[in-house]
């Protein structure tokens, strides 16, 4: 579905990602692993058309996107959640879920709202309340369920258990793997929580200083010495 070719993306004179190459297969859950400042966030705002890739190619479903404006390639089906939520605070929970709607002109509101609210009940009872006033974890339903309302084929998710409490967590993971399982929606997930994104993805990549040092099954990453003792403290 999504082929990122030996990708290049600058900051002025700083090479933030410097060649990655990576696959995300219809249906999977796909996660990127790495330490601060490896290039994550970059990677996937990158594929979502800002900042824009100097050198190599993105490809969704056949289709160069490269050189795509952001708009254009939500309209393709790809939207993202990003890190951190960057909710209307201003807004209600629906007036937040109504702007996720825009791209497909709303037509499908009230069907995907009642799927939103589903997903996540505490949206339910909270849709008229003020996006700015929810706690960390609803921000982060409303981020997920936002970019839901979009009805994506790809989904793009950058820390969603970033600041969380473990609690929390678990639920947001849980909502992931649902997503996945009932929808068939593919997700690319951005994590630092290294141990609970392998246990949920089916493969993973290992992104350092910009580049792609490692990749395999979840399976086979979780069990390797080197990544459990750079990212899964020492294994536990």
């Amino acid at each position: 579905m999504l082929e990122v070719e030996d990708v290049h993306t600058r900051y002025g004179h700083i090479e933030a990602l410097k060649g990655v190459s990576l696959e995300v297969r219809r249906g999977e859950i796909v996660t990127i692993i790495g330490a601060n400042g490896a290039g994550k966030s970059t990677l996937l705002m990158t594929i979502c058309g800002n900042p824009r890739a100097s050198a190599g190619r993105i490809l969704f479903e056949g289709e160069d996107i490269t050189e795509l404006p952001t708009y254009e390639i939500v309209r393709r089906g790809i939207s993202q959640a990003p890190e951190g939520r960057r909710i209307f605070p201003r807004m209600t929970v629906l007036e937040n879920l109504q702007m996720g709607a825009v791209p497909n002109g709303g037509r499908y509101f009230e069907e995907d709202v009642e799927q939103v609210f589903e997903l996540f009940p505490r949206l339910r009872e909270r849709q008229h309340q003020r996006g700015g006033t929810l706690s960390g974890g609803e921000q982060q339903m409303l981020c997920i369920g936002r970019a839901l309302m979009a009805r994506p084929k790809l989904l793009l998710l950058d820390e969603p258990s970033l600041g969380l409490a473990p609690m929390l967590v678990r639920q947001i993971f849980h909502s992931i793997v649902e997503i996945n399982r009932t929808r068939g929606l593919t997700i690319l997930l951005v994590e630092q929580n290294a141990y609970q994104a392998l246990r949920i993805a089916h493969r993973g990549y290992v992104l350092a200083t910009g580049q792609i040092v490692m990749e395999g099954t979840s399976a086979q990453l979780l069990a390797d010495p080197e990544v459990r003792a750079a990212y899964l403290e020492g294994g536990h």
